[in-house]
């Protein structure tokens, strides 16, 4: 049977072949070569996203991804090398960090991500002792998609911004995006925004939108450019909402690795949400983007079945040494703001369709009215940046959108079961999906 202690991985049969249907657990590994492999695969996976949050948010990228690297590597010796995972930079923190840095400069935004991560810490301690059913009760389906479908959508100006400064190339990096998703197969159609913005960046180069100046004058060695944060209380109300999205992903990613690898991780779901927020305050205590679990990562593990935490070290590792080369980092900063418009839009679209997706997975019935008001108010609020000052204090849509999102869900639930309306009939204003109303009611007379 697998170790599931980090550091010491049983070797999966020879090590060098996998038959077909055959799986490789977090506490094996095959052979070292093989291995370095699949953790080259995690790196290139996560690259193209973890890149895009400091070039759209203004961050350093070596910095943020020398912090993804150090938060992987300690995330995995927290977790006890029981849980795979890459810790990529989190979308969600893209509106909070764009909003603190215009208002109050980048070192304020930092303060902001390592705010969510020692709350992020305290949930995963909580969690780790007194268990998770409580997130589940006090954030339902209908809640957690709502949240995360509003910060991405909230986005949507960003991007479009972006886009109007170079048109033509976003619309290549658009086009590309979406042909290379369904034109292969495997892993590289899993890797179509990384290969969406190189195509984009090629068009970008030869339309004579890149500089390479800075890539020059710097260095080939030295460590990453690491700024302090400063802390202003006005902000928080734009950055603790966040929490609620990355402990969904956290969960969701534990979910997600223990259904393909058949191994219960309940009992390690707390120390992944501790893990994610130790890395969290780290990045956000040097300056670098707040960090999350990887789906791009989950899609590289269910492709090969490999699912050794051996491979995330190597990945770890790979990602460590790259962040150490700063003309490597002056190399991602030419990225054009063409090339970030249309990833973008891509990738915000994509962050408020997660949210639409956990509604569908949960089953989420908007004929209920409850959930129907829930979503519609706070969505509003989300998209439209709904604005709230209380003195020095600004609460903006994302905070608002989330306290509307938890109070109306939790008032109007609470208030149906007092006066016992929590069953009504579909109506047209329900919006039904159909499968509510009779089948024969569906049909047209003939």
């Amino acid at each position: 049977m697998a170790t599931t202690r980090f550091g010491r991985w049983t070797v999966h049969g020879d090590g060098g072949h996998l038959p077909p249907g055959e799986v490789v657990a977090p506490g094996e590994r095959l052979s070292w070569p093989s291995t370095i492999g699949i953790g080259a695969q995690h790196v290139v996976a996560m690259f193209g996203a973890t890149f895009l949050v400091p070039l759209l948010t203004g961050f350093p990228p070596a910095t943020t991804l020398f912090f993804s690297a150090v938060g992987t590597l300690l995330f995995l010796v927290i977790t006890g090398g029981r849980l795979p995972s890459y810790l990529g930079s989190s979308f969600a923190l893209i509106a909070p960090i764009t909003a603190a840095t215009a208002s109050y400069g980048m070192s304020s935004a930092l303060g902001g991500v390592v705010a969510v991560g020692v709350l992020l810490a305290v949930v995963g301690a909580v969690v780790h002792f007194a268990g998770a059913r409580w997130i589940d009760i006090v954030m339902p389906p209908v809640v957690t998609g709502t949240i995360v479908a509003f910060i991405g959508f909230n986005l949507a100006p960003a991007a479009w911004g972006n886009v109007q400064q170079a048109p033509v190339t976003a619309l290549v990096t658009v086009a590309a995006i979406v042909l290379i998703t369904v034109a292969f197969r495997g892993i590289l159609g899993r890797l179509s925004i990384l290969l969406g913005v190189v195509t984009g960046y090629v068009v970008a180069t030869l339309r004579g939108e890149v500089s390479y100046d800075a890539v020059a004058d710097a260095a080939w060695f030295g460590l990453p450019e690491f700024t302090t944060p400063t802390f202003e209380p006005a902000l928080l109300g734009l950055f603790l909402p966040v929490v609620l999205v990355l402990v969904a992903e956290n969960v969701g990613h534990v979910k997600s690795v223990a259904a393909m690898t058949g191994q219960n991780l309940d009992d390690v779901t707390g120390r992944a949400l501790f893990a994610d927020g130790v890395a969290t305050v780290l990045a956000g205590s040097g300056g670098g983007s707040g960090t999350t679990t990887y789906a791009e990562n989950i899609g590289v593990m269910a492709a090969t079945r490999v699912y050794s935490t051996a491979a995330y070290l190597v990945a770890g590792v790979t990602a460590l040494v790259l962040s150490l080369s700063p003309k490597f980092g002056e190399l991602i900063n030419t990225i054009p703001a063409g090339v970030l418009g249309g990833a973008a839009t891509v990738l915000y679209g994509m962050i408020g369709m997660l949210g639409v997706r956990i509604w569908v997975q949960n089953r989420v019935d908007f004929s209920d009215p409850v959930n129907l008001n829930t979503a519609a108010i706070a969505l509003v609020m989300g998209i439209a940046n709904y604005t709230w000052s209380v003195g020095s204090t600004s609460f903006a849509g994302i905070a608002l959108g989330t306290a509307a999102a938890i109070g109306v869900y939790h008032l109007m639930r609470s208030v149906a079961r007092w006066r016992g309306t929590s069953q009504e009939a579909a109506t047209p204003a329900s919006a039904p999906a159909g499968t509510e109303l009779d089948p024969e009611a569906l049909q047209h007379d003939r």
